[in-house]
């Protein structure tokens, strides 16, 4: 079993900062890659950071200078520190990381339970 962890979501007005976390827990081999995906409503689901092996960041381009995403691989974690912050960023956002859980088994995605941001005046 794995199971993921989210906090940090809520209400800030634009202009504001929110910082999301996500802790991953159980039988965990190897982390690939962690990362964040929103879903505003009657929107598809987008990935917004990702964190790979190795370090190498992706960022969807409205985000760019203004988040950041980053990883403590003792604590199985990743945050994504929000700034400067518009109302087209709300939304839910997911944390998802892929993950082996033995040294036989593939690569699984596996997702948090979603973190409401709201960014309105």
């Amino acid at each position: 079993q794995v199971q993921l962890v989210e906090s940090g979501g809520g209400l800030v007005q634009p202009g504001g900062s929110l910082r999301l976390s996500c802790a991953a827990s159980g039988s965990i081999f190897r982390i690939n890659a962690m990362g964040w995906y929103r879903q505003a409503p009657g929107k598809q689901r987008e990935l917004v950071a990702a964190i790979i092996a190795g370090n190498s960041t992706n960022y969807l381009d409205s985000v760019k200078g203004r988040f950041t995403i980053s990883r403590d691989y003792a604590k199985n974690a990743v945050y994504l520190q929000m700034n400067s912050l518009k109302p087209e960023d709300t939304a839910v956002y997911y944390c998802n990381v892929r993950l082996r859980r033995s040294i036989v088994a593939g690569y699984t995605d596996y997702w948090g339970q979603g973190t409401q941001v709201a960014v309105s005046s």
